[in-house]
């Protein structure tokens, strides 16, 4: 099921906060009030670049240890396998199992 942030460009549109307009024109007072929101939002956004890079930096370790991994049962595989002359495996060698069923009332 996708999400909101898995549409492409979603994230990117500006909103009224974003493109500075308003409805009601500017008073004077309101220049600190806009330098503080915009120092709140210079925060929030660097701690949130911050955190990507953490999780960037994570998932980037992850993967490199999956490769590794992945590697390593490649190279067991490959010196495990049987040489039948020619015969043909199954990687299953026991029969499926026959699923049991039951009647439900409701």
């Amino acid at each position: 099921m996708r999400g909101v942030t898995d549409v492409s460009g979603l994230r990117d549109i500006r909103s009224m906060r974003t493109t500075g307009q308003r409805s009601i024109p500017r008073r004077q007072g309101s220049a600190y009030l806009e330098l503080y929101m915009l120092r709140v939002e210079k925060e929030r956004l660097e701690k949130e670049a911050a955190l990507l890079g953490k999780r960037s930096q994570g998932l980037q370790k992850r993967l490199e240890e999956i490769q590794k991994q992945m590697e390593r049962l490649e190279r067991s595989a490959q010196t495990e396998r049987p040489s039948n002359g020619g015969e043909k495996t199954t990687e299953r060698s026991r029969p499926a199992k026959k699923w049991k069923s039951f009647s439900v009332n409701y």
